[in-house]
Order: structure tokens, then sequence, then C-alpha cells
């Protein structure tokens, strides 16, 4: 069976405060088809190990925090947090294969990043840019969510933004104008670059009752999209001016940055890790809690819609689906993705054939 998941990469484990100093804060995870065990030791570093006892394959998760150490609350092995066995009551000596696999994790960002691949090639710098909450100068808003997908449904989903207009009628679209949408698109090694604007469109549904009617704006979409599915985005939106091409001439209203990061679980799942908030310039009373509490209610559309799809396309997995213009974007992106995926595996590259 061709692998799924590339596995040199850095997966979002979560928000840095998801895993804390509690007694009890040891924090289960699926990551690409791998279950895997959080925790801190008492100088606050984050552990990451295989939640998975090589004794009887107890859940580790369900251990017990002894210093720097994890013991296992099945037979009382206990677990260096170099995943080595230390110790193992009722016998004095450890078998050497009595370890576990440890996983190279970097806080970044306000996220915790695990290498799921060769740790020898854990390099800190292939983790995407973005914009923590902690950022100085901006105002981020951060929340999570579990959707019944496979993650190429999301790639595909946030590489085609026409979407906008239809499943996120009430709230981060609406206007016609995202259903002509012509990105420009530029590939990057590990990753697609985006940029659109919509010009002269109404105010998105969720923020549309603060303007005067017939208010209209020009919108800036410019999106960095990294394996496996990091998506970093700096919206902007101008009082329409009568550029048509290049930065708008209108005033700046507001300047933000959403970021979002989809981790599989497995074939059938995933955790979606996302925030967005206004820069301190153009923040107002409430409007960053506004877009964060937005992407809660825009992303429980997707999730009505790429859950449903899910069903169908296991249901029929070899039926053959058309291409429409707006899957320029969601191609590119795939076809760097398995192109990633297929050099990891020893394969050669292929040559990209989607065309914008």
């Amino acid at each position: 069976m061709a692998e799924i998941f590339l596995k040199n990469a850095w997966y979002c484990a979560g928000w840095d405060h998801m895993v804390h100093q509690g007694r009890k804060s040891i924090v289960a995870r699926k990551i690409a088809g791998v279950r895997v065990v959080l925790y801190r030791k008492p100088d606050g570093g984050m552990v990451a190990l295989e939640d998975r006892c090589p004794h009887r394959q107890a859940a580790l998760s369900l251990g017990r925090k002894e210093g720097d150490s994890l013991r296992c609350m099945y037979h009382g092995m206990k677990f260096r947090s170099d995943g080595v066995c230390e110790e193992i009551p009722g016998q004095d000596t450890i078998p050497e294969k009595a370890c576990v696999r440890a996983f190279p994790v970097v806080e970044k960002d306000n996220w915790i990043w695990v290498w799921m691949g060769d740790p020898a090639k854990a390099d800190p710098n292939l983790i995407c840019f973005s914009v923590g909450p902690g950022e100085k100068g901006w105002n981020l808003k951060t929340s999570q969510m579990h959707v019944e997908t496979n993650y190429r449904w999301e790639i595909e989903n946030l590489a085609d933004l026409s979407h906008l207009t239809w499943v996120h009628e009430k709230t981060v679209g609406g206007d016609p104008a995202y259903g002509q949408i012509r990105p420009k698109y530029q590939i990057t090694p590990r990753g697609l670059n985006t940029i659109f604007w919509v010009r002269s469109v109404d105010p998105t549904g969720a923020v549309s009752h603060l303007f005067p009617p017939g208010t209209k704006l020009d919108i800036c979409f410019d999106i960095q999209h990294t394996v496996p599915c990091n998506w970093i985005m700096r919206f902007r939106a101008f009082t329409a001016g009568t550029a048509t091409e290049g930065e708008s001439n209108g005033k700046l209203v507001v300047d933000t940055w959403t970021c979002q990061t989809v981790t599989p679980c497995d074939e059938d799942s995933v955790d979606y890790y996302y925030s967005w908030g206004c820069s301190d310039s153009t923040e107002f009373p409430g409007m960053s809690n506004l877009l964060g509490g937005t992407l809660d209610e825009a992303f429980t559309e997707d999730k009505i819609m790429l859950e449903a799809q899910h069903v169908r396309r296991k249901e029929e997995p070899n039926r053959k689906l058309i291409n429409i213009g707006h899957d320029a974007g969601p191609g590119k992106m795939l076809w760097v993705l398995d192109k990633l995926i297929r050099e990891e595996a020893g394969g050669m590259p292929t040559q990209q054939g989607v065309t914008a």
C-alpha cells in the first residue's frame, strides 16, 4: 500500500497551553497514524514519546509523571524522556529492547511541533512561518477542532477559497466575487504561495452589521501553504478604492493574520488548530474576539461539508471525478505533497503538470 503521509515533516500536536505542568497533564495524540504522548519535564521541556508500552502495548498516556520520566501504570515500567526504560519492577535486568520511540519536539509560535520521520533530519528551520498568539503587535485568538475527514480533502478545501461564496455565505464569505477569483500561484519546495484580491465587495457575513449599508471593501488574501498542511494567511481589508491591480488605494480598515494547521490523525480524521486576530494598530474593542469566534462557526460549516464528502469518497473511492478551473490550487499543493512522499520513499520526482 502506498504511503499517504509525509514522515520527514513537522506536525502540530496542539497549542503550547494544552500541555502544562499539572500532575495529570499527560496528553495523547494520534499523528499520521502513530500514537504519541506528550508531557512536560519539571524544567518545562516538552517530551514526545510513542504512546505504546513495549511490554503489552498499554497506553503510556494513562501513566504517571515521575521527574523527567513517565511510568506505565499497567505493570510499572518507567521510561526516561529519551524513551529508554530505566526500571522494571520485580527484576534487575532491563532488556535492550525495552524502550519506546522518542520524537524530536519543538515549541514555536505557541504551537507544539513533532517530527515524525528520521530524527537526524529534524531541522527546526523546516517549521512553517507563523504568527503566534504571543507575538507582540498582534491580538490572535486561538481554537481547535476535530474533523472526521481525510487530510487531503482539507488541503483541497484550503487551497481553493472559491467555496467562500457558498459554504460560508453567513460567516467569512458570501459575495459572489469569491466564486470568480483568479489567484496567482507560486510553487515552493514544500508548498504553495497564493495571492489574490477581491475588489469592491460586500463585507463578509460575520462583520457586515458593523458597516453602513452599501459599504464596499477591497480585500487581499496572501497565503503561505506548506506541507503537511499548514496554512498561514495575511488578510487585509480596505475601503474600496479605484485601483484594479496591485495594492488597494483605499483606506486600511483591518490588518490580520490567521494561522492554521491541519494534523492528520489517520486516514479518516484530523485535528485542526487555528487562530485569527488583528494588528494592534487596526484593533478595536471586541474585533479579534469576533474574528476568532467566526472561525469556529466557519470551520463548523466546513466540518459538515467535509465529513459528508468523506463518507461519499470512501464509499466510491474509484469514481472518476471531474475537474474545474478552481482545482488549480489544490492540484498544485497536492502535487508538492505527493512529490515529497515519493522522494522520501526513494522514487523519482515527476514534472508538475497542473495549470492555473
